[in-house]
């Protein structure tokens, strides 16, 4: 089966590349589009009460649905190819991004609030100065969160002619063939890990008082 994994390698290396970037590009947009739209949410929730369960419980009903059914719905709007799979995945992605963003902001200790104001910050310092830097980590968790979810659900844009490595799984899975599944699965997972891993180096580089 190496052998057979490293012949195709070795035969299709430009469109295996180009598989690669057209995952790590949806994922990206994907995850970019999740954190303009979660990471404000998660804060106008933060700031309201039961804004978590008004905001966030729409986002949450939607990730219940299977992603593969989503792409499939969307078909019919927005038809195939990427739109519809950069689509899915960001209403995959918003959920873990939102409530993070709204436990990092309801989590920061009232006396640095209290602090920031008693020495004359207005509510825009206090907000940039004070509670962003403190609820960075846990947005970041978030998006690490969802980052990894999405690079592993992006295998099922290929169905839907977005291409990606779901390409290689699915043509292995119809020929039968086991060296492409594991071909195509190993790489989604070692983007995987590889996307988590940098995140955590991001963090500690960001955040390298907590790591000492």
């Amino acid at each position: 089966m190496i052998q057979k994994i490293g012949e195709y390698i070795a035969a299709h290396p430009q469109q295996l590349a180009g598989q690669i970037a057209a995952h790590i590009g949806i994922s990206l947009i994907a995850l970019l589009a999740a954190a303009l739209i979660g990471i404000p949410c998660g804060c106008l929730a933060a700031g309201i009460r039961k804004g978590e369960s008004i905001i966030a419980a729409p986002f949450e009903m939607l990730r219940v649905v299977p992603s593969l059914a989503v792409l499939i719905l969307l078909i019919p709007v927005m038809g195939t190819g990427i739109p519809p799979a950069v689509t899915a995945l960001t209403i995959l992605a918003i959920p873990p991004v939102l409530l993070n963003t709204v436990v990092g902001f309801r989590s920061i200790p009232d006396f640095m609030i209290e602090s920031a104001r008693g020495i004359g910050m207005t509510e825009r310092e206090l907000f940039r100065r004070v509670k962003v830097p403190a609820a960075l980590p846990m947005i970041l968790a978030g998006l690490r969160t969802a980052l990894v979810e999405v690079v592993a659900s992006t295998t099922l844009a290929a169905k839907i002619g977005a291409g990606g490595l779901g390409e290689i799984i699915f043509t292995g899975l119809g020929l039968y063939r086991m060296d492409l599944l594991v071909l195509g699965g190993g790489l989604v997972a070692i983007l995987s890990l590889v996307s988590g891993g940098v995140f955590d180096i991001l963090t500690r580089r960001l955040f390298r008082y907590k790591y000492v």
